[in-house]
């Protein structure tokens, strides 16, 4: 058994990760961060939750970008193909669940 308390976590780096769980080639890590990460598209579908912080999630699909601010508790599942990135809007502490190596 293992118990995780996400709001103590934090990474020697922005997007550091504690690697909870890989099942069957899909990932469970719990990312601390401050910055931006970068604009990406994923090798499959994500599923981001937001624990702790704010966290302004921006799209981008056909030319058109949208954004929208994520607060703890709130889900995003970008699916296949779609480019996103997150900004934290301060320090954040998110759960994303992702096959394993993606970036």
């Amino acid at each position: 058994m293992q118990v995780i308390r996400s709001q103590e976590f934090t990474a020697h780096r922005a997007w550091g990760a504690l690697d909870i769980a890989s099942m069957n080639g899909i990932t469970t890590r719990l990312h601390w961060t401050d910055k931006a990460y970068q604009w990406h598209v994923n090798e499959g579908e994500e599923v981001f939750v937001v624990l702790d912080g704010d966290v302004e999630m921006q799209t981008r699909q056909q030319g058109q970008e949208t954004s929208t601010v994520l607060r703890p508790g709130d889900i995003f599942h970008a699916s296949s193909g779609l480019e996103h990135r997150a900004i934290p809007l301060g320090e954040a502490r998110i759960l994303v669940i992702e096959y394993m190596g993606s970036i």
